[in-house]
């Protein structure tokens, strides 16, 4: 199971958290925030998940830089 971690401003500032999160061992997904298929771009919010529980090896990771 997944819980929502934090949002980013678009889909490059995303990529570029969940690279820097799983590069630290953590699995994490990306997807768009509340918005149906036909209206996704790069430049709409989009939350990163990770696995329930591991929120606080995320919040090391972000820490850490």
């Amino acid at each position: 199971m997944w819980t929502e971690y934090m949002k980013a401003k678009n889909l490059q500032a995303a990529e570029m958290w969940k690279n820097t999160i799983e590069s630290e061992g953590l699995p994490c997904k990306i997807l768009p925030d509340n918005k149906p298929i036909e209206d996704w771009s790069e430049n709409m919010n989009y939350i990163i998940f990770v696995p329930i529980g591991r929120e606080h090896v995320a919040d090391e990771i972000i820490r850490k830089i």
